[in-house]
């Protein structure tokens, strides 16, 4: 990974997309302190198309795509993307597998949890879990006593064990059936919602991020980013980014902010 400060001005004057994890990225403990939105609202101000990348659930994105200064969120690891259409005044959604019957995937989704919880002590089940649509997310930290490295993977192996995709993020494990993934569903977007040809464009998009499940972007793009906690998972990441961040989380996405709006301005 090379420092941030040594991105080249050309290909920052070339950019035109921002893709950007959220928790642990953007927040900083778990909070989006002004710093980072701010960012996020001077790079689309500067003409920058801002866009989510999250494993967060169809609630949070429901209020992400309405109220903050981006231009769409895709959510639940690449399971929907969702705009809001400022000509109609109303949200959309863009679903990966529009044929899912979530009442009998709720269904589904409850008997692996209660597989996870009595298997992994110490686990819960993740606090927005009520606002999602497609997936399992187990906390492993964010509202219960950090667990260590050996019980992560047993909750992987649970969800594995049962057919699952099970990406870990910074905070959670998120187990789904479907193809979906960050990557696929960030392709599609810009493909279909923008016009952009990912193999042609993909040096003029930027991806920020810092955890294994934000490891099939960092492969896919020449310019992926991570904010400096990206190295807390170093030794968990399929792919690492091509850049990294002196300042962590939310400080760490200010500073790519800055830094490439300064370029872009020079």
């Amino acid at each position: 990974m090379k420092p941030w400060q040594q991105f080249p001005p050309d290909a920052a004057r070339s950019a035109h997309t921002v893709l950007t994890d959220i928790d642990d990225t953007l927040t900083t403990h778990g909070r989006l302190l002004p710093a980072a939105y701010d960012a996020m609202a001077r790079l689309q101000q500067a003409g920058l198309r801002v866009i989510p990348v999250t494993g967060r659930p169809a609630g949070w994105c429901d209020m992400i795509a309405r109220t903050w200064p981006v231009d769409g969120v895709i959510g639940e690891n690449g399971a929907f993307y969702m705009w809001h259409d400022n000509a109609d005044q109303r949200l959309r959604c863009r679903h990966w597998d529009s044929d899912v019957n979530l009442s009998a995937l709720s269904q589904r989704l409850a008997a692996v949890r209660e597989r996870v919880l009595a298997g992994v002590p110490g686990c819960g089940v993740a606090s927005d879990q009520f606002a999602r649509w497609y997936d399992l997310a187990i906390d492993f930290c964010e509202d219960v006593p950090a667990l260590p490295r050996s019980a992560v993977d047993r909750i992987v192996a649970i969800m594995q064990a049962q057919g699952m995709t099970a990406k870990v993020s910074s905070i959670h494990v998120n187990g789904w059936w479907g193809d979906w993934d960050k990557l696929r569903m960030a392709r599609r977007m810009l493909a279909e919602r923008h016009g952009v040809d990912w193999a042609n464009e993909g040096a003029r998009i930027l991806f920020v991020g810092d955890s294994p499940n934000d490891a099939p972007m960092f492969g896919a793009l020449p310019h992926s980013v991570g904010v400096a906690n990206v190295a807390d998972f170093s030794e968990r990441l399929e792919h690492t980014p091509t850049w990294v961040t002196r300042a962590r989380s939310g400080a760490g996405f200010v500073e790519f902010a800055q830094h490439l709006l300064a370029l872009r301005q020079a």
